[in-house]
């Protein structure tokens, strides 16, 4: 398993969290996940690998832009 974090801006609260979590749940490779709209940081888990691109477009389908840490 490898955990990969990600730095969400624009999320001020839980919706923002529950935005992000639909969207990114929907990827391929994503096992787990942990949104965090207090630290601006959404957690991945992967056991097979994910695509960032495929995360990336997610997190701006949820209305958000986020980066690889």
């Amino acid at each position: 398993m490898q955990t990969i974090e990600y730095q969400v801006t624009g999320m001020t609260c839980e919706h923002c969290e529950r935005a992000v979590t639909e969207e990114v749940s929907q990827v391929n490779g994503v096992d787990e996940l942990a949104v965090s709209a207090t630290d601006g940081v959404l957690s991945v888990t992967t056991a097979a690998g994910v695509d960032d691109a495929l995360v990336l477009a997610a997190v701006e389908e949820a209305g958000y832009t986020a980066a690889r840490h």
